[in-house]
């Protein structure tokens, strides 16, 4: 396997919520895109700060089990996690896209494992999201397709503005136009009544070096923190707006839901 080298994502987060009140809302946004097979191998690396404090820094426990590097680290839990799924065959590049910890503060509200098998092909995505109640839940998504509609039951409480009902339907895209390396994650919740909220959060990749990283600290200099106060600004207009508020139910059992 070609070692790949981790990169930033220069992109955009959109939501939309139809009903009962619109709202809406577009942000820019700098990510990671990972290759956790490279890394752990410790190739790929560019300038990026691994396990260790920076202002922009991945660290293996802010994922999965919150297992450190030596312990396998968060790759290591995702194996695990497939295994226990009966997937065997995501030997591949296992790529990862989520926010960097930030001086020392990580929040996450959605990160996204792609794994592939050694020809390339996906195995699996893994949606592992986090609400701001310190919870934690992965939607695994077996057998995907880029450009294809996946659906997943919705059993995790995320928003007080939402009930835990209806489902996810999850679109990724990876492409490479004109030279540019493209990833697109779009989440899509639907209920009884029809589409209820429209997500997305993409961007064009390049190399993590010390001088994009530094562009990223320029740009987005309290990235995680500004996550954050936007989740509770928008949550004030939501309520300004006299959508419903629904009382935060007990997590689900599985940690995993299929």
């Amino acid at each position: 396997m070609t070692a790949a080298t981790a990169l930033i994502g220069w992109g955009q987060v959109r939501h939309t919520r139809h009903r009962p009140a619109h709202h809406a809302f577009v942000y820019p946004t700098a990510f990671l895109m990972l290759p956790m097979r490279s890394l752990r191998a410790g190739e790929g690396r560019a300038a990026l700060a691994i396990n260790r404090p920076a202002w922009f820094a991945f660290h293996d426990a802010d994922h999965g089990d919150g297992r450190p590097a030596e312990t396998g680290g968060a790759l290591a839990w995702l194996d695990e996690l497939l295994h226990q799924e009966g997937i065997q065959d995501a030997t591949g590049e296992v790529w990862l896209q989520a926010f960097p910890r930030v001086l020392g503060h990580a929040f996450k509200p959605v990160s996204f494992w792609y794994a592939h098998r050694t020809d390339g092909s996906l195995a699996a995505i893994v949606a592992e999201v986090n609400n701001t109640f310190g919870e934690r839940h992965c939607y695994l998504l077996p057998e995907p397709q880029y450009g294809q509609t996946l659906l997943a039951h919705k059993v995790f409480h995320v928003s007080p503005f939402c009930d835990v009902q209806g489902e996810y339907r999850f679109r990724f895209m990876r492409t490479q136009q004109q030279g540019q390396d493209r990833i697109v994650a779009r989440v899509d919740h639907a209920d009884d009544d029809g589409p209820l909220i429209d997500t997305s959060w993409s961007g064009v990749l390049e190399p993590a070096t010390a001088t994009t990283l530094r562009r990223v600290m320029w740009r987005f200099p309290l990235l995680t923190l500004g996550v954050v106060a936007r989740i509770h600004w928008h949550a004030l207009l939501l309520w300004l707006k006299k959508v419903p508020f629904w009382r935060k139910p007990e997590p689900p059992r599985d940690f995993v839901t299929r």
